[in-house]
């Protein structure tokens, strides 16, 4: 195949199968780099079958998504590679790659945002990518597509790739290019749940009914609880799912204790934590969608429900909140840290006694 570049920015092929219709580009754009388009046309030629036309334009060179079309003989140019562009969108190039970057961990991260729109277009980078990844020893692929390009999956799961994790507005593949079993890290293995145990100047605790629960739980009052949100804290937690099961407004004293428990939904792991906290008003408004009811009842009364003394886990927690109201069990208080390791803030939780009265300080 012979290549031509003419004054007037056409390109001239010849020695070209009639009814295939590709065209290898090299090096079409200045040195600074920078994207185009062709169009091509096929002409009648006496000697030599069909004649192939391209025109080419510059145009400004862009981070975004680019459409790579197939059809209308029409489709993008970009810099320093040599690609073969075939009708249907399919693309072969060996330096060719998505637009990605690396991570601390020789692996690599492509960019959600600069996925091409063609589905075969996606299939021939995809693979052209981690021909080239492998070259240079990259080890982990992360692919996120956005639940807008979810007509992507399918052929990232043929490429090889697997389901790591989904939220609610993507799904996260992930591809291991060394040989061997992956040693990327595992999706999230935990839930994280509080429960609240709150109570008033009339020692009475607060106490729910919940509308949806085992029928051994049915007609028994349990401490209000609920699961931690994304980037919330523990102390924090708590104190909001409170207000929105109740609508009692608390102050969060300690961690008293916390439970490990395991398959509990979906396979994931929980882990509960159970909070003293102090009560600031009084007036209960319930959450008419989860819960059925709500009450201060006095603190013997919960305590000697069956639910409670038929349940090992339930019994001993009880047991602890109460050795913290007498002062002879201390819990944890959370401090804020920085540590190099992250670089950011978090919470470490410990307890702190005064040395000369034994007491704790949370309460």
């Amino acid at each position: 195949m012979e290549l031509k570049l003419l004054n007037s920015k056409s390109l001239s092929v010849s020695e070209i199968t009639p009814n295939l219709r590709r065209i290898t580009l090299n090096s079409l754009v200045n040195s600074r780099g920078g994207s185009g388009c062709v169009n091509i046309s096929k002409e009648p030629c006496s000697c030599r079958g069909n004649y192939l036309k391209a025109s080419y334009s510059s145009v400004k060179r862009s981070r975004q998504s680019v459409d790579w079309i197939g059809q209308d003989n029409k489709f993008g140019i970009g810099s320093d590679s040599s690609w073969i562009i075939g009708t249907n969108g399919a693309i072969s190039s060996s330096s060719l790659v998505l637009d990605s970057y690396d991570d601390e961990y020789d692996g690599v991260i492509v960019n959600p945002e600069s996925l091409p729109s063609n589905t075969n277009t996606f299939a021939s980078l995809l693979q052209s990518s981690l021909s080239n990844w492998k070259l240079k020893g990259k080890k982990g692929v992360w692919l996120k597509l956005p639940l807008e390009r979810s007509e992507l999956v399918p052929v990232a799961v043929k490429g090889g790739f697997k389901y790591h994790h989904a939220e609610e507005g993507y799904l996260m593949l992930t591809y291991w290019i060394p040989e061997g079993p992956s040693m990327l890290p595992s999706n999230a293995s935990h839930q994280v749940g509080v429960g609240g145990f709150v109570l008033n100047d009339k020692n009475e605790v607060l106490v729910v009914q919940e509308k949806h629960c085992s029928p051994a739980f049915v007609g028994g009052w349990k401490l209000p609880t609920g699961f931690i949100l994304e980037s919330e804290e523990i102390y924090t937690g708590v104190v909001r799912e409170i207000k929105e099961e109740t609508g009692i407004d608390t102050e969060f004293v300690e961690v008293i204790a916390f439970r490990h428990a395991h398959n509990v939904a979906f396979e994931k792991s929980d882990l509960f934590f159970i909070c003293m906290l102090r009560s600031l008003s009084s007036q209960i408004k319930v959450d008419d969608i989860e819960i059925q009811d709500a009450k201060w009842m006095p603190l013997k009364e919960f305590i000697e429900q069956p639910l409670i003394q038929e349940d090992g886990m339930f019994k001993k927690t009880l047991d602890i909140c109460i050795a913290r109201l007498g002062k002879r069990y201390c819990g944890l208080l959370p401090h804020q840290v920085i540590s190099k390791f992250d670089g950011g803030s978090s919470s470490l939780y410990y307890n702190v006694v005064e040395a000369q009265t034994s007491n704790c300080l949370g309460i």
